[in-house]
């Protein structure tokens, strides 16, 4: 896998505060701002997705596929991300023909 180099500005409060989890973690750096990164792209992405299924522009199949994860993940989370199931005869076709 090709990588590239990213860098980014930070205050020396958050430098500090990114040492010390680095340090508790046993991890460099670089992996920990990985980690973090990941795991920030996967929420906001889950955020972005919940977000247009509560407004009802999308079905909660096109929501899971959009946040990247299964639909049963989907379901299990939504009550922690406040969302309640909206789904009709018609959402139900459209996630049998795909």
């Amino acid at each position: 896998m090709k990588t590239v180099t990213v860098s980014m500005r930070m205050d020396l409060a958050e430098l500090a505060d990114l040492e010390e989890l680095a340090g508790e973690l046993e991890l460099d750096r670089s992996t920990l701002l990985k980690n973090a990164m990941r795991r920030g792209c996967r929420d906001l992405r889950f955020e972005r997705a919940c977000e247009i299924y509560r407004r009802g522009d999308i079905t909660l199949s096109k929501a899971a596929q959009m946040a990247r994860v299964s639909l049963r993940e989907m379901l299990l989370r939504m009550p922690q991300a406040g969302l309640e199931l909206n789904y009709a005869a018609e959402d139900l076709r459209e996630d049998l023909a795909s």
